[in-house]
């Protein structure tokens, strides 16, 4: 097949979705498919057997050239990776299924179908305007089940998590005890991602007061870039959590690794206590962060899930706390402290679910549902 990908992000850009883009164009580079990729002037990276085109914009005039881009090169399919802030919230990209229309079969694939900031005001539009996307489309990927509940209507759905973004196997001497400076007897836990105010890092931040407060030295270790590219929202909060730990008086064990290669996130993820992600909206499928933290094995303390999601067992592969409840993740932290035998349940059963979210799999399933439209459409 002749496969294009539309992605706003792409490396050197940060994001999961840049990643995600180019892990999925390597992927299917290898299975001997032509892929061609899409994406903003930031883009840079050249892949292996993989061609690379940028647009300055995705207004108007970028559409336009987006239908040359899959007319010059004959796709056989299109397939968008969508995220609300990953396109400079331009509302054109919502109608490139039209613009595609009689040329290319066009698939979306939603990695976040929260609603995009469009104008002051703009109220039921903006999620109008995203469904109206989906229903638009040839085919919809959904990458996680509250999504995939949303999109239940179309007619030609799937879902397809996301692979981990961290794939390097390399030995790394990284060690998140000893760059925290800890010792034996403290608690050492790990964050990893972008800072962002859904992800819940106040109440890990109180809950390491709690914590201190019961005699347990706690360091946190910030796990990669801080901020990210696409989100310019992250910068005011990044601050609000700066003047939080200074209230706190957490700044001593509280450090920043700054952005590190995939061999040192997984050395630092490793060797903490735990790796803490209570996020606001509860563990999905969605977060990215927390799909490398499954595929390393690490003993993952995050927050319940909104919706139904079979595959995470509460102490089996992950200790859930409830969302927004800073006493219960204060309990769940000294629980796993003082429990080795529970850390390493929790490891051994987040190995065990990273098949759930492998490469190999992932890109079979893309793969399939490619061909499936393409047969629908023609």
């Amino acid at each position: 097949m002749r496969i294009g990908l539309i992605s706003g992000e792409y490396p050197p850009m940060q994001g999961g979705i840049s990643t995600q883009t180019r892990l999925l164009a390597e992927k299917l580079a290898q299975e001997g498919h032509d892929v061609f990729v899409l994406s903003s002037l930031g883009a840079r990276e050249q892949v292996k057997d993989v061609t690379l085109h940028r647009i300055p914009n995705w207004g108007y005039g970028g559409m336009r050239r987006v239908v040359q881009w899959a007319r010059e090169h004959q796709l056989d399919v299109v397939n968008m990776h969508y995220q609300t802030a990953a396109y400079n919230m331009s509302p054109f990209i919502h109608f490139l299924p039209d613009a595609l229309r009689g040329t290319t079969p066009f698939i979306a694939t939603f990695h976040d179908l929260r609603f995009p900031y469009l104008f002051p005001k703009a109220g039921p539009l903006r999620d109008w305007i995203v469904m109206r996307l989906a229903r638009a489309s040839a085919g919809v990927v959904a990458t996680n089940q509250e999504d995939a509940a949303r999109l239940a209507s179309h007619s030609n759905k799937t879902l397809i998590p996301i692979a981990s973004n961290v794939l390097d196997e390399i030995a790394s001497d990284a060690n998140a005890r000893t760059f925290v400076g800890a010792d034996g007897r403290d608690m050492v836990l790990a964050f990893f991602g972008f800072v962002n105010r859904t992800k819940g890092l106040e109440d890990l931040l109180a809950a390491m007061v709690n914590v201190r407060e019961r005699g347990i030295t706690p360091y946190l270790l910030m796990v990669g870039d801080k901020i990210g590219t696409s989100d310019p929202t992250n910068i005011p909060y990044a601050e609000e959590i700066d003047a939080l730990i200074a209230r706190y008086g957490l700044h001593d064990q509280i450090k920043w690794t700054g952005y590190v290669d995939d061999g040192d996130v997984r050395g630092y993820l490793t060797t903490a206590d735990a790796v803490v992600m209570p996020f606001r909206d509860g563990a999905s499928y969605r977060r990215s962060s927390m799909i490398v933290a499954i595929h390393m094995g690490c003993a993952i303390v995050t927050t319940t899930p909104v919706v139904d999601v079979p595959a995470f067992k509460h102490e089996e592969n992950l200790l859930l706390v409830p969302p927004n409840d800073v006493p219960a993740l204060t309990d769940a932290l000294i629980r796993l402290y003082n429990n080795p035998s529970l850390q390493q349940t929790l490891r051994n059963g987040a190995l065990e679910l990273s098949g759930e979210f492998s490469w190999e799999r992932v890109s079979r399933s893309y793969i399939d549902f490619y061909r499936k439209i393409i047969e629908d459409t023609a």
